[in-house]
C-alpha cells in the first residue's frame, strides 16, 4: 500500500509537469487511453474478456460514472492548484465513504465515528479556508474529485467479483480518457488549450505519468486483495506525506500552517474510524 501511494503521488507530479506542456485533457485522455490499452493487452494475454457483459450492469455504470467524475476533478485539481492542498483534501475520501455506507447501506456507525467524520471535514475546511485571504475557488475542484472517488468506492461494493483487476483496469483508465475528452470539448482553447502533436519532453510526462499510475493501481489492488484491509487501509495516508515531499522538492511549494494543521486533523480522524471500525470487530 506504501509502495502505491508512493507511485500515485509521483503520478501526480508527472501529470502536474505535464500539464505546463499540453492541455490538461489531453494530458488525461492520453494516459487514460494508453493505460486503458497496456490493461487490454495484459487481459488478452490471460486469456480473458478484454469486454465483459458485467461492464455495463447498472452497479458497474454507476461506478464508471463517479469515476469519470472524479478522475475528471481530481485532475483539473492537480494541474491547476498547489499539489499538496489538493492532496490533503482527497485524504478525506475515507471519510466520506464511511457517511455515505451507513447512511445508503445502514451500516452502524457509533457517535465516535460520526465525531471523527466531522472533525475531518473540518480539518478539510481548514485546508480550505473559505471566506478568508487565501482561499481559491479552485480549491472546490479537489473537494468534488474527492466526492467522485467516494461515490466509486461505494458503488464497488455491488460490482461483480468476477471481474479482474486487468478487466477493472480497462474499465477505470477508460473513465480517465473520457474525462479527458469531456474537458477538451468543454474548454475550446481556454482552460486546458487545444490538443496539439507533443513534443518529446510532453510525451516523456505523459508515459511517466502512465507508467507510475499503473504501477500504484497494481500495488494497490495487490495490497487489498493479500493483505487484512483494517491493516493496510492506515498506509494509504502515506501518499500526503510523498506528496507534501516532492511539492517542496520539486514544485517550490511551500504549504502553510493551516494547510499542515487541517492535513493532520484529516488523517488523525480517518486513522481513529479505522481503530474505531477495528474494535467494533472485534467486540
Amino acid at each position: 500500500m506504501t509502495a502505491a501511494m508512493a507511485g500515485f503521488a509521483v503520478e501526480d507530479l508527472f501529470i502536474k509537469k505535464a500539464a505546463l506542456h499540453l492541455p490538461v485533457g489531453q494530458v488525461m485522455a492520453m494516459m487514460g487511453f494508453g493505460g486503458a490499452l497496456i490493461f487490454v493487452l495484459m487481459t488478452l494475454a490471460a486469456r480473458e474478456q478484454v469486454f465483459p457483459a458485467a461492464f455495463v450492469s447498472r452497479a458497474m455504470l454507476i461506478r464508471s460514472g463517479f469515476e469519470v467524475a472524479g478522475r475528471l476533478f481530481y485532475s483539473l485539481a492537480i494541474a491547476l492548484t498547489p499539489m499538496a492542498t489538493t492532496v490533503a483534501i482527497l485524504q478525506a475520501t475515507p471519510l466520506v465513504v464511511l457517511a455515505g455506507a451507513a447512511l445508503l447501506f445502514g451500516e452502524k456507525v457509533g457517535w465516535r465515528r460520526w465525531s471523527a467524520v466531522l472533525v475531518g471535514f473540518l480539518g478539510v475546511m481548514i485546508v480550505l479556508r473559505p471566506g478568508v485571504e487565501g482561499f481559491s475557488v479552485m480549491s472546490l475542484l479537489a473537494v468534488a474529485g474527492m466526492a467522485g472517488f467516494a461515490g466509486r468506492d461505494l458503488a464497488t461494493r455491488a460490482a461483480p467479483k468476477s471481474l479482474s483487476n486487468r478487466q477493472l483496469g480497462i474499465l477505470g483508465f477508460s473513465m480517465l480518457g473520457t474525462a479527458g475528452l469531456i474537458v477538451l470539448a468543454f474548454s475550446e482553447g481556454g482552460l486546458s488549450g487545444a490538443a496539439h502533436l507533443p513534443d518529446t519532453t510532453a510525451a516523456g510526462l505523459v508515459l511517466g505519468a502512465t507508467v507510475f499510475g499503473l504501477l500504484g493501481y497494481n500495488a494497490l489492488t495487490s495490497a487489498m486483495r493479500m493483505g487484512e484491509v483494517s491493516a493496510v487501509t492506515p498506509f494509504r495516508y502515506t501518499r500526503l506525506v510523498f506528496a507534501m515531499i516532492l511539492a517542496m522538492l520539486i514544485l517550490h511549494e511551500r504549504p502553510d500552517q493551516w494547510t499542515l494543521i487541517g492535513s493532520a486533523i484529516i488523517v488523525c480522524s480517518g486513522l481513529y474510524t479505522l481503530v474505531r471500525a477495528r474494535k467494533s470487530r472485534v467486540t
